[in-house]
């Protein structure tokens, strides 16, 4: 008996000390978004990508000029084109079409490209700085905030590293 007891105080004796020693889980939250988009690059990225898509929306909008005066020179004429012509000018109205279908398409795919690359650098600074940041605060991991990622958390439990973020970005 004198040993089932000795054993029982020993097992909760261990349990209670090990909750006792038990590392204190702490962690950072912050919008990454507002983080990102408060880099003074990012300002730079985004001037330089609106730069981009005017350009595209200048070609398109030439694209779609040259295609309507064809169509209407089509229809102008029309009546008075032998079936030949007729048939050939409707093949090229319709290859014009494909070919600007295809690069509106075509630059969509290349505005995200160029916005993708563009941000790397600015995503590998801000990846850096949240590693500085949770390393010299001892946290466990940084929680982006974004999006209802994370619906709730215990704030008591963790700390908002936004402004040390931004400090270490400067």
């Amino acid at each position: 008996m004198r040993r089932i007891f000795f054993v029982l105080f020993a097992v909760i004796s261990f349990s209670a000390s090990a909750q006792n020693t038990a590392p204190v889980l702490k962690f950072g939250f912050l919008s990454y978004d507002a983080v990102l988009q408060s880099m003074p690059d990012y300002a730079v990225v985004e001037a330089n990508m609106e730069k981009l898509r005017h350009q595209y929306a200048a070609e398109q909008k030439r694209v779609e000029d040259e295609f309507n005066k064809k169509y209407e020179e089509f229809l102008d004429g029309q009546r008075d084109f032998p079936q030949t012509i007729l048939q050939k000018r409707q093949n090229e109205l319709q290859e014009l079409l494909d070919k600007n279908i295809a690069f509106k398409k075509e630059s969509q795919r290349l505005l995200e490209q160029a916005q993708k690359e563009a941000m790397v650098p600015l995503k590998t600074r801000l990846a850096d700085a949240l590693a500085r940041v949770g390393s010299s605060r001892g946290l466990a991991f940084i929680l982006n905030t974004d999006q209802n990622a994370v619906p709730w958390m215990n704030i008591t439990m963790g700390e908002d590293v936004t402004d040390a973020v931004k400090a270490a970005l400067r």
